[in-house]
């Protein structure tokens, strides 16, 4: 990681980064922790939970949903040193997010990958894609940027260990605050 990536991943041991502690259960809150290994102080706000099924189409897709399915979303401003950072909105299938912690407004104890565990749906397979685009209106705003300005779109999808996929996550970071990128990746040898 070098000193500039102060956003979404953590440090491996030879400088590039993991999103590992992401979708790890136990991990608590992985953002905190990477925040910390720079030297500064990671905050989260919650800016809205709800059950709704205004699902952008590129969610239903991600989550195998049909069109009248419902979502759970839950999206938080990430803060470094008080600063926003990052949009990190997620979306569970309602069925099996709904009457649970994800669904409640909070913060949720050990972090949402703990809950999704709890519920017998821990990550086994993650799928991310990165790419970059000009922020909405209402970002820009949340993010305190202009609406030229580049922000960085990670989305990712947690499937569990049956193959359903059980997370969507769109993360939405100031581009000027998180580059350069660089991922780890290891290949199964089985």
């Amino acid at each position: 990681m070098t000193p500039r990536r102060e956003a979404m991943a953590m440090t491996d041991q030879r400088g590039g980064t993991t999103s590992d502690p992401y979708v790890s259960p136990g991990n608590g809150n992985a953002w905190s922790a990477d925040a910390a290994a720079l030297g500064k102080v990671g905050g989260q706000r919650l800016l809205d939970v709800a059950v709704t099924a205004d699902v952008p189409e590129a969610v239903r897709a991600a989550l195998g949903l049909d069109a009248a399915d419902e979502v759970v979303r839950r999206r938080r401003l990430m803060l470094l040193d008080d600063r926003p950072v990052e949009i990190a909105t997620s979306f569970y299938p309602a069925s099996i997010a709904a009457d649970t912690d994800l669904a409640r407004p909070g913060k949720i104890r050990g972090g949402a990958v703990a809950a999704l565990a709890a519920l017998g749906h821990a990550p086994a397979e993650v799928f991310e894609q990165i790419t970059a685009r000009h922020p909405e209106v209402d970002e820009a705003e949340i993010l305190g940027t202009d609406v030229h300005e580049p922000i960085l779109v990670l989305t990712r999808t947690n499937v569990d260990a049956l193959g359903m996929p059980v997370e969507h996550a769109v993360n939405c970071m100031v581009a000027r605050l998180n580059g350069p990128l660089s991922y780890r990746m290891r290949r199964s040898t089985s």
